[in-house]
């Protein structure tokens, strides 16, 4: 496979904090001589509902708002529950270099002490 080709693959699962006021919680973090173009998030079994979390933001920064903002988590309630989030139809020119952290962040966040596996998808490519 030639060096520059990209492939989707899962870039990092990680477990986060999803209650109302917890901090950022960082999934992923472009490794050295790479840059990563995130296509798909998905989170999944829920330790807890996750009624309340009408605002998460998700992507790069302190405050992880760069690729999706005000994700609504309310119907993820079970722990077979999960939710595809994604950009569709949506111009993206976010790519990440390396050092940058991403990952999501409760601006509302569930009222329950919660947790859920996060599975952060896309291509990376050498810089």
């Amino acid at each position: 496979m030639d060096a520059k080709q990209k492939t989707l693959a899962l870039l990092a699962s990680a477990t986060v904090d999803l209650q109302d006021t917890d901090p950022k919680t960082t999934v992923y973090t472009i490794p050295a001589g790479m840059k990563a173009i995130v296509t798909l998030v998905v989170i999944r079994e829920p330790t807890a509902s996750l009624n309340g979390g009408t605002d998460f933001d998700v992507g790069a920064g302190v405050n992880a708002d760069d690729w999706k903002q005000t994700v609504n988590l309310t119907l993820v309630i079970g722990v077979d529950d999960y939710y595809v989030i994604t950009n569709d139809n949506t111009m993206i020119t976010q790519v990440y270099v390396a050092g940058e952290t991403f990952g999501i962040k409760p601006a509302t966040g569930a009222t329950l002490d919660a947790q859920a596996t996060m599975d952060v998808f896309g291509y990376l490519v050498p810089v």
